[in-house]
């Protein structure tokens, strides 16, 4: 990638994360809903990662109206712990969802320990709100077997919805099959479903949260039929780290060599797949603000654009995949646009999914429980300092992963890191994996990663990030996951 798309990368990505602050802050003075309570509008992508940023003209729109929160870390680069993270606020080592399956992760494991009972949706139905999910939930869902959990009033949920059409939805109870039909493209589904919601909604004069949870950019990366052809020619960017190795690098990628002219091809390929699959997210976002604008709505309805975790394609000489602690994985974007949102301004400090839980219960009015471990943005969103914030975002990874049966299960080549804790700050990443291994990256100057530098820590140093993620993977609270 040349120094120029990198730069315009950049700052699309900056501002992106400016909208996610914005869009949370409330106009207390708004008319639309009882009590002056903001919609809210959460759009959750699957496997997207920043680089996408650039072919989502609605995302970029919403940026330019927001606040940019410049560390925004998911806890783990794994669709089920990150997405049981955020509807929770609790980390992976108090939701108890560290994989995608089995007794540590899934669906099963989230129900099976009555996390489901206790999200953000619970919080704010009981604060009044007419709440919907729709798209993807958790892996292990079926929505032939599983019912609907609490906290919905609307519920439109896939299992497997992969490949975005031959798909059973969910809708309230009912199980209906959608087959191979253009409008049965699962995305589109979700769109025409959500503007209904708003609109009924609206109507009966009630303050709405909806989660639009789709598949799409997760492979086989599957676009809307009217997307299959476009950006001929395009290519995965190609910066630094691109088919390069990181000094000292873990026993888990050490070995890797250089990618093939095959897996770049490939590589070339699936990106340009991924950037046609969000053409779809965009479009329905379109759709969703033409609602709200319908609805007379827009100007109260806080819009949050995120992703469960990032994605790599090429990047330390590893095929397309997820799941590491480098930032291609676990640093997203989080775009929020609503009332009273200062455009332009960045947020540096860091915050991460656990987070997104008590500022939707501190906008709608509604309490905290004790167990959430996230704190609200709504000071950050505010432009008014909290007296004491986090330094550091927690990421929880259980590893390798050989579950034939999880969609995510790392294909070769593409990277399957062993059980690892870590924490990123501002400018650094600190790794320490079951095994002893460690790694350390200072990214103020190498921000692509490609140095390790655990082995050459100050004494001290070592001690204190040491010291610091041991304190984070055993905290349980707001308070005590404040390091």
């Amino acid at each position: 990638m040349s120094r120029r798309a990198r730069l315009f990368l950049n700052s699309v990505l900056v501002l992106a994360l400016a909208t996610t602050a914005a869009a949370c802050t409330t106009d207390s003075s708004s008319p639309a809903t009882p009590g002056g309570k903001p919609n809210i509008v959460l759009v959750l992508t699957d496997d997207l990662s920043m680089n996408l940023l650039p072919y989502l003209p609605h995302v970029q729109e919403l940026a330019r109206n927001g606040t940019t929160f410049a560390d925004y870390t998911v806890t783990d680069s794994l669709c089920c712990p990150s997405r049981s993270s955020l509807f929770t606020g609790m980390l992976p080592h108090d939701t108890g969802v560290f994989t995608n399956g089995g007794q540590d992760g899934g669906y099963g494991a989230f129900h099976g320990r009555g996390d489901d009972k206790s999200t953000y949706a619970t919080s704010l139905q009981q604060a009044g709100y007419h709440t919907a999910m729709m798209g993807k939930y958790l892996n292990g869902y079926d929505p032939k077997a599983d019912g609907v959990p609490p906290g919905w009033n609307e519920w439109d949920v896939a299992g497997n919805g992969y490949g975005e059409f031959n798909y059973d939805l969910n809708e309230n109870g009912t199980v209906k099959h959608y087959g191979k039909a253009p409008e049965d493209y699962l995305v589109d589904v979700m769109a025409g479903k959500a503007a209904q919601f708003v609109t009924g909604s609206a109507a009966a004069h009630t303050p709405f949260a909806i989660e639009l949870a789709t598949f799409a950019p997760h492979g086989p990366y599957t676009p809307a039929p009217r997307d299959a052809d476009a950006f001929p020619g395009l290519t995965a960017p190609r910066g630094p780290a691109f088919d390069t190795l990181p000094s000292s690098a873990p026993s888990w990628l050490a070995s890797r060599t250089p990618l093939t002219d095959k897996e770049k091809k490939t590589i070339d390929k699936d990106f340009r797949k991924r950037a046609q699959a969000v053409q779809s997210v965009d479009k329905m976002i379109g759709t969703v603000e033409a609602a709200l604008d319908e609805a007379g709505v827009r100007g109260t309805t806080d819009i949050v654009f995120t992703s469960d975790n990032g994605y790599h394609m090429g990047e330390y000489r590893l095929t397309p995949g997820k799941q590491t602690a480098f930032d291609t994985d676990v640093h997203v974007p989080l775009v929020v646009a609503g009332p009273g949102v200062k455009a332009g301004a960045t947020v540096d400090q860091p915050v991460e999914n656990i987070d997104l839980r008590p500022t939707f219960e501190q906008v709608a009015g509604a309490s905290t429980p004790s167990q959430v471990d996230g704190e609200s943005l709504v000071p950050l969103l505010t432009g008014t300092a909290p007296p004491a914030w986090r330094t550091v975002g927690l990421v929880e990874h259980h590893g390798p992963d050989f579950d034939r049966t999880d969609p995510d299960k790392p294909k070769k080549n593409s990277g399957n890191p062993t059980t690892y804790e870590a924490i990123r700050g501002t400018g650094f990443t600190y790794v320490e994996y079951a095994d002893g291994t460690k790694e350390y990256y200072d990214r103020g100057p190498d921000p692509q990663e490609l140095h390790n530098t655990a082995a050459q820590l100050p004494p001290d140093k070592a001690k204190q990030l040491h010291d610091t993620l041991q304190a984070m993977v055993s905290c349980h609270g707001a308070a005590a996951c404040r390091h």
